[in-house]
């Protein structure tokens, strides 16, 4: 057997768990789902600034320290992630063969002998930290999870950049304040 490469340390861990906690999320919904973007709010910050969702939530503030919540966004638009993300350029080396012109670049990574369908979950924080997790369809259960701080470059780098300027992500809106 094949032995792996010692996994990465990730520089936040925090980051690193909120990933897996919204892959192993994801995943309990099966394959076929439509891309879903994440908010990834300190913890603490919902803490302080709506306590009742926290306590609604179950969320302590002195064990969570350091640590995010994912906070799912509204549903994505009907249209590939590329179109909005901006657009993902993956180096030449990852494989020559790949035609320029972009219908039969998508026919020819559709057609292929070793394609395998992905579920890649991606996270950023503004002070620059990435982490990522994938799982294969073909290895569809929690072992076989890869995670890694640059496993999605061209996604990472593209997620930092949705963090540039100074915007802070909006917290669920308060009931009672409706």
């Amino acid at each position: 057997m094949t032995e792996l490469p010692p996994t990465e340390l990730p520089q936040d861990p925090a980051l690193a768990a909120a990933v897996l906690e919204i892959e192993s999320h994801v995943a309990g919904g099966g394959w076929d789902q439509p891309a879903r973007l994440y908010a990834l709010v300190e913890t603490a910050r919902i803490v302080a600034e709506q306590p009742e969702l926290a306590a609604e939530a179950g969320i302590d503030a002195p064990s969570q320290d350091g640590s995010f919540t994912p906070v799912e966004q509204d549903r994505l638009p009907d249209q590939p992630l590329e179109s909005t993300l901006q657009e993902i350029v993956w180096p030449p080396e990852v494989d020559a063969e790949i035609p320029d012109d972009p219908v039969e670049a998508e026919k020819f990574a559709h057609d292929h002998p070793l394609r395998q369908e992905v579920r890649i979950v991606a996270g950023a924080t503004r002070a620059g930290a990435t982490y990522s997790a994938l799982r294969l369809r073909s290895h569809d259960d929690d072992q076989s999870v890869v995670d890694g701080t640059d496993l999605v470059p061209g996604l990472l780098d593209l997620l930092l950049g949705t963090l540039a300027e100074d915007l802070e992500p909006d917290l669920p809106s308060d009931p009672q304040e409706q």
